[in-house]
């Protein structure tokens, strides 16, 4: 038996046209959209080692103690200082509504099998809150009728966390490491100079006494 094949009608050249048209100004409302949905976040490149590290000639303790002694200059809380790590805390408030707060951490590493050089690591978590006001209201009875909620004057207000990122500015921390060798140079009399070897006292036994003939002048 001889199939027939239906032939369909060809499509018109205007409605391709009008399909080819949507497509476009989809895509350009999506694209529009995504570029308007808020900052965009950089990916981590990993590139640069200087901006939140330093390399000191001296050992990690004598570093993380200067690093302590920077933060307590510039008004900072420390909130933990260990031999190898010091976290401090500042608070700041630009405007009435606004609380900024400042978390600065120190990691003090030790470069080398001598243990007599550190590498400090650092980085500062900026929170920002803003002040949120919340109205109070209470019920009154009315008989019958029910309960009537009326307002009050007063309101409760309370901070919330907006926003919280890293502080990734290169001068910000060449400041802190500036302060910081400042403070090592200022302490350079505690800080031991491996080259130079401490010398050990070997106590002497006391001298013998003289005896008392030997003493007295010739006559």
């Amino acid at each position: 038996m001889k199939r027939t094949s239906v032939q369909r009608p060809a499509r018109p050249a205007w409605a391709a046209a009008v399909v080819g048209a949507a497509v476009v100004a989809a895509a350009a409302l999506l694209s529009s959209c995504a570029g308007n949905g808020g900052r965009k976040v950089e990916p981590e490149a990993f590139g640069s080692t200087t901006t939140h590290s330093r390399s000191f000639a001296t050992a990690p303790a004598f570093t993380c103690e200067a690093a302590r002694r920077a933060l307590l200059s510039q008004g900072f809380m420390i909130v933990a200082a260990e031999g190898d790590h010091v976290r401090g805390r500042k608070n700041f408030q630009p405007d009435l509504e606004l609380h900024i707060e400042i978390e600065f951490n120190v990691v003090c590493a030790a470069d080398g099998r001598g243990g007599q050089k550190t590498i400090a690591f650092v980085n500062a978590l900026q929170d920002r809150y803003a002040l949120k006001k919340s109205s109070n209201s209470a019920s009154v009875g009315v008989g019958p009728i029910g309960s009537l909620s009326l307002p009050f004057s007063s309101s409760d207000d309370s901070l919330v966390k907006v926003a919280s990122e890293t502080i990734t500015s290169a001068p910000f921390y060449d400041r802190f490491f500036t302060l910081l060798q400042r403070y090592l140079a200022a302490d350079t009399d505690l800080v031991p100079d491996p080259k130079v070897e401490t010398p050990v006292i070997v106590p002497q036994p006391p001298a013998a006494p003289a005896s008392a003939a030997a003493a007295m002048p010739a006559s």
